[in-house]
């Protein structure tokens, strides 16, 4: 599938059960690899938005959707996931003239998004409530509800397995859905509405809102009867989120930024640790929350450790994101390549030195994309912008450590929390120092693996909230209490 051999692809919104232009301006959206206009489409308005939502009110709570049982919505969920694998290798190359992820990740992203749907739906078919334990002459239970209509806000980085997290737990919980994707990479959540329509999902119930956050996101949370948002991105824009939330005391989830350390120990196996590190921050082009941008070494291995990097780095094949044997595509556009050139720039004046990279690739092949090399950084302090400020490009900064009280200061003297990595045989050592570390996960001897059992989120400015894991379909439920009275006589405060 070439981007430069076919005119751009019209794509329609999903709004009140309906596939149709939005009602705001036309633009397109670009392939990162050459700049090539991919797709053209309408973006959404506040008035799609009080649309789609009004609608997606009405529809959930027709029989058609609030009467099924549960294994029946599990149902729809199972066919989700299996019209997810019919369509994975065209899944797959469209993601990546979405974003420019390579092949192989965009398979495994499409891979992912299909297992989620099929997680939840068993988790949704076997989720229970509680009678609890009664203190008096009644039956006391804890039931869980659909909160009603909720909005989704997925990132540019992995459209199809962010939205998958965020729609397949509310809809196993009962709930609609509208989902505002990146303005820039629309095309998964559009492709996501079809295949879960195909597989029987009532209209209105889903809802797919392409558009510009300050219009359709910043609508979708004031909206009075959206109950709930769920995001992914920026710092920033999640605070801006909290605010509005909190003016109508509206549970969020937000996933937000990271300036992750990785932890190389004296004991490490450093053929594991080269390939973690360098996993870890130089997959999707380390534009990732979880990305491993700090990468504190041992003194003792350090020099090793640090020759055996730079040749890893080197050895990466940077390019064509369509090519099988590619590792790394490019940025996700020209605007932000400048940004993380300017990154680079703030860290030479902060006294750094660049082992590796540090500029774009020469070529003709990589003239008309955004592409950027790998880049290593040494002789930073953990003070210094570079270190602290999320990059969200290929840049790595090696930071040298031995005394292990200090290591854990530094990792956690920083305002994210999302991730972290350890590296070391010690099992003592690990679970001291992993305890000690301010994140919400913890890698160890491994980086940027997952499971959708398994729940994730940050701490501090990485985020509030959890995704994934069974129990995560509750925060799309309200909780209620049942009092059943066995009592044989009235309540005696009346006599």
């Amino acid at each position: 599938m070439s981007a430069t051999s076919k005119p751009s692809t019209p794509l329609n919104a999903l709004i009140a059960g309906q596939w149709r232009d939005a009602s705001g301006p036309e633009y397109f959206t670009h392939y990162p690899h050459d700049n090539s206009k991919v797709a053209h489409l309408h973006a959404a308005t506040k008035e799609d938005v009080d649309e789609a939502v009004e609608f997606a009110e009405k529809a959930r709570a027709k029989p058609s959707w609030a009467g099924l049982k549960a294994h029946e919505r599990a149902g729809i969920l199972s066919r989700i996931a299996t019209g997810i694998k019919n369509r994975s290798e065209e899944l797959a190359q469209l993601q990546r003239l979405d974003n420019g992820k390579p092949i192989n990740e965009t398979r495994a992203l499409v891979a992912s998004a299909a297992g989620t749907f099929q997680y939840f739906a068993s988790a949704c078919e076997t989720l229970e409530d509680t009678i609890t334990p009664a203190r008096g002459d009644f039956i006391t239970m804890s039931m869980h509800e659909p909160l009603g209509v909720v909005g989704a806000i997925t990132p540019w980085n992995s459209p199809i397995a962010s939205e998958a997290q965020k729609i397949a737990p509310a809809l196993a919980a009962g709930c609609a859905v509208v989902v505002k994707p990146a303005e820039i990479t629309p095309r998964m959540a559009i492709e996501l509405a079809k295949i879960a329509q195909e597989a029987g999902l009532p209209d209105g119930i889903l809802s797919v809102l392409p558009g510009k956050g300050s219009v359709v996101g910043d609508q979708l949370i004031r909206h009075p009867k959206i109950k709930r948002i769920a995001f992914t991105g920026s710092t920033g824009v999640g605070l801006g989120i909290a605010q509005l939330a909190a003016q109508k005391l509206m549970p969020t989830s937000l996933e937000l930024g990271g300036k992750s350390p990785t932890i190389v120990c004296a004991d490490a196996d450093l053929d594991h640790a080269v390939a973690g590190v360098l996993f870890g921050i130089f997959s999707s082009s380390g534009e990732s929350c979880i990305a491993g941008s700090r990468a504190f070494v041992h003194k003792s291995v350090y020099h090793e450790f640090k020759s055996r990097l730079i040749s890893a780095t080197q050895h990466l094949r940077v390019g064509d994101p369509s090519l099988e044997k590619t590792q790394m595509g490019p940025l996700i556009t020209q605007a932000h390549r400048q940004t993380v050139e300017q990154y680079v720039e703030l860290g030479l004046r902060e006294g750094g030195q660049i082992l590796f990279g540090g500029t774009r690739p020469k070529g003709s092949d990589f003239d008309r994309g955004s592409y950027f090399l790998p880049t290593i950084f040494e002789g930073l302090s953990n003070q210094t912008q570079m270190c602290r400020q999320e990059i969200f490009g290929p840049v790595l900064a090696l930071l040298p450590w031995s005394d292990e009280q200090d290591l854990i200061t530094q990792c956690n003297d920083n305002d994210y929390g999302l991730a972290s990595g350890i590296w070391s045989k010690d099992y003592k050592t690990v679970w001291r120092i992993g305890r000690a570390l301010q994140t919400g996960t913890v890698w160890v001897n491994t980086y940027k693996t997952f499971s959708i059992s398994t729940p994730f989120g940050g701490v501090k400015m990485s985020g509030t909230g959890r995704e994934k894991g069974r129990m995560s379909i509750h925060e799309y439920m309200n909780q209620k209490s049942y009092y059943w009275g066995l009592n044989e006589e009235p309540i005696p405060w009346s006599k």
